[in-house]
């Protein structure tokens, strides 16, 4: 088990990132649109926070609510024009509405982001069969991450999920890092870090306004402190 492990914060703006990253962020995902879970922020947004900060930024590719990729050349153009902008790191995650991975939108995507890293985000908490999914996008170029909580329930429920998952690391399917987000809490890392998991991913937990507030810089050290 490494002694540090990643810090994950999302950002929504300048602000939230400057704040995230004094607080000891090690990295930032940056949406806009939380009331959606998460959509992909504009260009100029990221353009701001990448002069702001200079720690790694993973930029969510989602155009709306849910986890169908709809109009997949939308998505490719606007990962085609965050690449254009600087981007190196991104998330993404589709699936049909039959629970199985959207391999079409997936792939068009690694294929447009040319090996750039990105993380497969919580559409795994709803997949119909996670170790069929995992399988699936097990070659896919540039996947090194991914985020869940272990159940759509969130992380309290998902966390025998998450031990089983981490005890086969290495495995066909199981080699990206598990990073766990979704209802996460400072009481769930002791059996986290037990486990070897070594990435987290915080959100609401940064902002003790809720999501009409800003990250906070003491809300994000505590957390680090947590990790060190």
């Amino acid at each position: 088990m490494s002694n540090r492990a990643l810090l994950e914060v999302i950002a929504l703006d300048v602000e939230d990132a400057v704040a995230a990253q004094a607080g000891g962020a090690d990295r930032l995902e940056l949406v806009t649109d939380m009331a959606a879970d998460g959509l992909t922020p504009p260009r100029e947004t990221f353009a701001a926070i990448r002069a702001a900060v200079d720690i790694p930024l993973r930029v969510m590719l989602r155009k709306s609510d849910g986890f169908a990729a709809g109009d997949v050349s939308v998505l490719v153009g606007a990962a085609r024009e965050l690449r254009a902008e600087g981007a190196e790191e991104f998330v993404l995650g589709f699936l049909n509405p039959d629970g199985t991975p959207d391999l079409t939108a997936v792939e068009a995507l690694a294929a447009e982001l040319g090996g750039c890293r990105w993380t497969f985000h919580r559409a795994i908490d709803r997949a119909a069969d996670r170790d069929g999914l995992r399988k699936a996008l097990a070659d896919l170029p540039g996947l090194d991450t991914y985020l869940t909580a272990g159940s759509a329930a969130g992380v309290e429920e998902g966390l025998p999920v998450l031990v089983a998952e981490a005890a086969r690391s290495g495995e066909p399917g199981y080699g990206a890092r598990i990073l766990v987000g979704g209802g996460l809490a400072l009481s769930h890392l002791p059996v986290l870090r037990g486990a070897g998991i070594d990435a987290f991913h915080i959100g609401g937990a940064a902002r003790p306004d809720g999501w009409a507030g800003p990250v906070s810089a003491a809300a994000v050290a505590e957390w680090r402190a947590a990790l060190a």
